[in-house]
């Protein structure tokens, strides 16, 4: 049988710097290759590369990659250099595509319905009604509920799984003989991304499609991958089966990788007095949306009588699916949205009715995307110093620039990164400056929103470390709203889990990692990818 897709020597240099280093590797039929590395490693440049849709300035791309798309080899089309038109001719239709982000990847103004039949009519010349009937299968097929109704629905009626279903309902409308997905569950929740991994099976199998999964994290590689392929700074470091480079790693870069990987099990965050003052106070939160569907109107609640306390010093960790109303717990707290109902009051005063600079000072948050959260047009320092000018500090009369380079040492990043602009600092460095931006007015409360979401693992290890250095120092306390139990779990004292709004359980940590009480909590921990490849779970 041959290769669906076999690359040979893949070179991909920008100016002077060579970004892809001379990979080869063959993926065959109902396979997958899992591709594996830090950001930067050159996953996404390698793919793009192989299939003709890299189209970099500048960028200049050698070696061969052949995709061949009859089952005999007998119709083969060599990408490299191929020209537009055949190139054209084979996205979407024998290559599907599905990325990181469905926001972005699916047009805001056409309807899902017209989105999934755009590659019908270009490629298998259907009509709009044959093509209609063939886009209602394939919502059908990835498990889209009530797709009937989806059809006519747009990107931002649906959660951020069901877009990614809608994407992969995309990608395979053609039936393509090779489905590359890069990192198509990053921002997913854990039973989402269980969910979304296990469809992408199931339909391999069916279809008998080959795949290519670009992924940072080795845990979710173990779940899809049949082959690994580890890059580092563009060259490869090691490519084997998944069972052997997962339990046998060679080279330091995949143990570290393997490493970083965030497990349950792992040691939780130091031991602080249970009996503390409380500094947070929620009671009865109540939070609805009025937002406009296909059918009219409707009120979305999205908080329904949420209480919880917050004690000095301490981490309470708020986890749950999309849509289970953790962030707009945080944007209450933050002054962002305004409830129906409820109290929060923090050592005694009124949040949710501020009145006091001096209030807004002690309750800072850090999101989840750090390039969206920095404005792009101000330097590292003014960043951090903003905050500072606002609230007209510090007020010993010390030049702001002393306590900018403070705040940075205490990050760990060098004062010299003040000058820099967002953009020419790593994923890592910038969630570092929010953090820095986010202590500047020395808060009691930080509210940390999926604040390593979007972060490599090995990098997410490291500001996690940061994050419970800086609570031990400055005995910060922390509401750390995340969708992995297995972050939480290093991070939190205390959890709270919550489904559509409402909480399902609230107890110290050690208790809901130990012995869950709720069938809801058991399966968000089910979901979570085992430290053993499913490979070698099915053989044993």
């Amino acid at each position: 049988m041959s290769a669906v897709l076999r690359v040979a020597d893949l070179r991909v240099s920008i100016g002077r710097r060579e970004i892809v280093q001379g990979l080869s590797f063959a993926v065959e039929p109902e396979t997958t290759l899992g591709i594996v590395g830090e950001s930067g490693s050159g996953k996404s440049m390698t793919v793009l590369a192989a299939t003709g849709l890299l189209d970099a300035p500048g960028a200049r791309v050698s070696g061969s990659s052949v995709l061949t798309t009859g089952s005999d080899g007998g119709r083969s089309l060599e990408l490299v250099g191929a020209r537009s038109s055949a190139l054209r001719r084979v996205h979407g239709d024998k290559v599907g595509f599905v990325f990181q982000d469905p926001t972005t990847s699916l047009n805001p103004l056409l309807t899902l319905e017209r989105q999934i039949t755009e590659s019908l009519e270009a490629h298998r010349s259907l009509t709009r009604r044959a093509a209609a009937g063939r886009a209602l299968e394939l919502l059908e097929a990835v498990g889209l509920p009530e797709p009937e109704q989806r059809l006519q629905a747009y990107p931002h009626q649906l959660s951020g799984g069901q877009r990614q279903r809608v994407m992969i309902a995309i990608a395979l409308a053609c039936d393509p003989v090779l489905l590359v997905a890069d990192e198509p569950t990053t921002a997913l929740d854990v039973t989402t991304q269980a969910q979304i991994i296990e469809l992408v099976r199931t339909l391999q199998r069916e279809r008998g499609t080959a795949v290519v999964w670009i992924s940072h994290d080795l845990g979710v590689i173990g779940q899809v991958a049949d082959d690994v392929l580890v890059l580092q700074q563009g060259a490869p470091v090691e490519h084997r089966g998944v069972v052997e480079l997962m339990d046998e790693p060679r080279h330091p870069y995949t143990r570290e990788l393997l490493a970083a990987r965030p497990r349950l099990g792992m040691s939780g965050p130091p031991p602080v007095d249970a009996e503390g003052d409380v500094l947070l106070s929620v009671r009865d939160l109540d939070v609805r949306f009025t937002v406009a569907s296909a059918a009219g109107r409707r009120t979305v609640h999205a908080v329904d009588g949420v209480s919880f306390d917050v004690r000095r010093g301490r981490t309470l960790g708020i986890v749950g699916e999309s849509g289970s109303g953790k962030s707009t717990i945080a944007n209450v707290l933050t002054g962002l949205v305004r409830p129906a109902g409820g109290s929060a009051e923090l050592a005694g005063e009124d949040v949710l009715n501020r009145a006091s600079n001096d209030l807004r000072r002690r309750i800072a948050m850090v999101f989840q995307d750090p390039f969206s959260s920095l404005d792009p047009r101000m330097r590292v320092g003014d960043s951090i110093a903003e905050p500072l000018r606002v609230h007209q500090l510090p007020s010993d009369r010390r030049p702001r620039g002393e306590r900018v380079a403070e705040l940075l040492e205490l990050v760990d990043l060098p004062a010299a990164f003040a000058q820099r602009y967002p953009h020419e600092l790593s994923g890592g460095q910038r969630q570092r400056v929010s953090i820095a931006r986010a202590l500047a007015l020395e808060p009691e409360l930080v509210v940390l929103d999926e604040s390593t979401a979007s972060l490599d693992v090995s990098i997410q290890a490291r500001v996690l470390d940061l994050l419970r250095r800086l609570q031990a120092e400055l005995s910060l306390t922390f509401v750390f709203i995340a969708h992995d139990l297995a972050i939480v779990q290093q991070m939190s004292h205390d959890v709270l889990v919550m489904q559509r709004g409402r909480t399902v359980e609230h107890a110290p940590a050690v208790e809901i990692f130990a012995n869950p009480q709720q069938e809801y909590t058991r399966r968000l921990l089910a979901a979570i990818p085992p430290d053993r490849p499913r490979a070698a779970l099915q053989d044993s």
